[in-house]
Order: C-alpha cells, then structure tokens, then sequence
C-alpha cells in the first residue's frame, strides 16, 4: 500500500484524528498549568496531573486486565523511568511559568533530534548526513527562540533545554523496555510513581483547598493528561507511527492557539523562524526515524 492510500484508509484517518486530538489536550493542559501557576504551586499541579491519571488507569485497565497489568520483568527500570518522567513533568510545569506556550512547546519537540544523537552514541546507530543537518536545524531553531534579548531569559532558558535532555534520556530507555514489557504497563508505572512522588512532597507546598476555579483547573490538568495519554495508544493502534509521526507537530499551532487566546502572546518574527526551524526539521527527522523503525516515537509528555 502506498502512503497516499496508507493515509487514506479509515484507520489511517481515524488514528490521525485521535493524534491530533491527543496532542490539542496537551496543549490545553500547557495552557491550563501555565494559568493556573499564578496561584497554585508546581508541585500541587503535578500531583493533580498523575493521581488522576494513576486512579484513572486503575480503574479502567484493570477490571479489563487483571493482575497482568502491573506484571513487570524490570522493577527497578519502571521506577526509573517513573521518576525521569515525574522530574520531566516538574520542569514543563515550571518551565511554562516563564515563557510561552508555544515557544516551550516547539523547545521540547527537539527531543527527537537529541534521541538522535544519543542513539548513534549508546545504541551505535548509523546516521546519515540528512539527520544531522535535521538535527542542526533543529536545535538552531532552539537558538533563534532563547537568544539573548528574547522573550526567555536568564537561568528560565536552561530550564526546557534540561527537559529535553532528561526526555532523551527517558525515550531511550523506554525504546529498551518496550522489547519485553506491555505499553499499558509501563503507563500504568508512570502514572503511579508519578502520583506516589508527588504525593511525598505535597503537604509542604499544599496548605489549604484552593478555591473552586483553581480546582477545577487543576482537575481539567488531570483530565487532559489522561485522556490526551488514553487517543495516543488509540492513534498508534490503528495507524503505523510513520503515518502519524508529522501530524505530532501540531501540537505546536494548537500551543500557539492556546497562548494567544489565554495570554494574548504573538511570537515575534525571530520565535515564528525558530519555531518553524524545530517543526520542520523535528517532524522530518522524526518521520525518518518511525519509517526506519529504529526507536519509538513518542510525544515529549507533559
């Protein structure tokens, strides 16, 4: 089948539909953390973000699974990988207090390109000369967004550059457990661990029920998390990664989208070059990659 007919096939579409909406729930969640930061604490918006996830999971995979879901062969590398995406979802949610969304968002769609270089160091990937320049591209567009005199400054601009550090690192490992364990399991994982983490370090940042609006919004972070995590497995069972993979960049325009209609934020011309450097560049290397089936391809989570 060739990728005309590939993309034209109801599963095709379906799967590109639940992609595309998986990825506007991340960035309403962006959006949502970013406005809700003015008066709620990181830490108390993570919390919400994986104890309604984990409940979530519970709830609706293991009636269907069993004790088979939490069934794992490498304990102490669900943890890690728990404790790397916890870490990752506390520098999001820090990070978007200091930047706009859509900028942020096109920072940690570099991830791909990293996994890149860090596949061709630990895993001794061949890369061609495509994929560097891809790669170059991509993290000069990150270069157009953090410049000096830009709308990020200061030590904020180290804060996505870690993220996407951290994510590599987090998609390499999980390329390694997805050869043994279940993708449901491994979801399961991080959004116990996650909850669990929080959940130590909570009472020193949450001292009293916020009013009824910072709720809601904190239980719409929970709610677009995991229902945003629940279309992706749904896209990427119906249609093959290499189909789907261009369509994650949209989530930069609905980012965009969400920045401009909840803060009034219009990127400059120099933020609009860099942000089409990362999409363009991101989305073709990262098209690459799924059609070479070397690594899976993930969206940067939350």
């Amino acid at each position: 089948m060739t990728h005309d007919r590939a993309l034209a096939a109801p599963g095709a579409l379906a799967g590109i539909a639940f992609l595309v909406s998986a990825v506007a729930c991340f960035a309403v969640l962006d959006t949502t953390v970013k406005y809700v930061g003015a008066t709620v604490s990181v830490v108390v918006s993570v919390w919400f973000r994986y104890a309604f996830q984990a409940v979530a999971m519970a709830a609706v995979m293991l009636p269907r699974n069993g004790w088979a879901l939490p069934r794992t062969e490498h304990p102490r590398f669900q943890l890690l990988r728990g404790l790397l995406l916890t870490g990752i979802s506390a520098l999001a949610f820090l990070s978007l207090q200091y930047m706009p969304v859509g900028a942020f968002t096109a920072i940690i769609m570099t991830a791909p390109l990293l996994v890149t270089l860090l596949a061709a160091v630990w895993l001794k990937e061949r890369v061609s000369a495509l994929r560097w320049l891809l790669v170059a591209g991509g993290f000069a567009g990150t270069l157009l967004i953090v410049r000096p005199g830009g709308a990020i400054v200061g030590w904020a601009s180290l804060l996505p550059l870690t993220l996407v550090l951290m994510y590599a690192w987090f998609q390499i490992l999980t390329s390694q457990m997805a050869r043994t364990e279940n993708p449901l399991t491994m979801h399961f994982y991080t959004g116990w661990v996650g909850a669990v983490l929080s959940s130590l370090v909570l009472p020193l940042f949450w001292t009293m029920l916020p009013d009824a609006k910072p709720l809601a919004l904190l239980i719409l972070i929970g709610l677009m998390g995991t229902v945003g995590h629940f279309l992706l497995i749904l896209a990427f069972a119906r249609t093959p990664a290499s189909t789907l993979t261009p369509f994650l960049y949209s989530q930069v325009g609905f980012a965009m989208l969400g920045g401009w209609l909840v803060f009034g934020h219009i990127p400059g011309a120099w933020e609009l070059g860099g942000i089409a450097m990362i999409v363009l560049c991101g989305a073709t290397a990262s098209w690459i990659t799924a059609r070479e089936k070397r690594l899976p391809v993930e969206v940067p989570e939350p």
